[in-house]
């Protein structure tokens, strides 16, 4: 029953039909199914599937749009339950995360999951938003003393440009002390290694897994600041 309702989102989301999303996402909360399983199930693969249609031409600018208007409509009723379910296992430390998506790609549906799943767990996050250069992460890694840069691309075209931001964080004196993670459907551990980050998460609990560890180190470590 849970796989047929998850299977109903996606295509509700993929056809574009809100109400259809909306009653479905209703449907599988009064089932028992979680916030988290919702969005990092359905939501996330009917995203996807829809970021694939884009790519090949199928879908175009406006039904990207749209996609993104539902997505966000269910998110603003998912998010309370996000907070509470993630928050049982939040990270005593507070890790600074610049966060954004970047140049050349104008997604931000996941980085924006990944973000309020970040902040649920305790951490800070300045979102910088889409189409991000090199220097602008640098710049917000100089100026809120960040700890963490997470990159996010949707696009194979834009994922290489994550390169160019370690780039500008080596070039600056900033790469050794903030820990680099990468993430998104154009993302792959291969590429996080190819370029030099951190660390690969395959979705938004992944990532916040990763961060919780990096931040128990930097507690073991005496770095930063515990959060009473």
């Amino acid at each position: 029953m849970k796989e047929q309702l998850h299977e109903e989102i996606v295509r509700c989301l993929v056809e574009l039909d809100r109400q259809c999303v909306e009653e479905a996402v209703n449907k599988a909360l009064s089932r028992g199914a979680t916030a988290t399983e919702i969005v990092l199930g359905p939501m996330t693969r009917a995203m996807e599937e829809i970021g694939r249609l884009f790519e090949e031409g199928e879908y175009f600018v406006a039904e990207l749009m749209e996609a993104a208007e539902i997505f966000k409509s269910v998110m603003k009723k998912l998010e309370p339950l996000l907070r509470e379910e993630a928050s049982k296992t939040a990270s005593r430390k507070r890790l600074r995360v610049v966060l954004g998506t970047v140049k050349g790609d104008i997604h931000d549906i996941g980085k924006n999951i990944v973000g309020v799943m970040m902040q649920a767990a305790g951490f800070e996050v300045i979102d910088l938003g889409v189409d991000v250069d090199a220097e602008k992460f640098a710049d917000a890694v100089e100026k809120y003393n960040a700890d963490v840069v997470g990159m996010s691309a949707l696009l194979t075209t834009t994922a290489s440009y994550m390169k160019k931001v370690i780039e500008e964080l080596e070039k600056r004196g900033l790469r050794s002390r903030v820990f680099v993670i990468i993430g998104g459907a154009a993302t792959t551990p291969q590429l996080a290694r190819g370029i030099g980050a951190d660390a690969w998460a395959r979705n938004a609990v992944e990532a916040v897994r990763i961060l919780s560890e990096v931040a128990s180190r930097k507690i073991g470590a005496g770095g930063g600041d515990e959060e009473s």
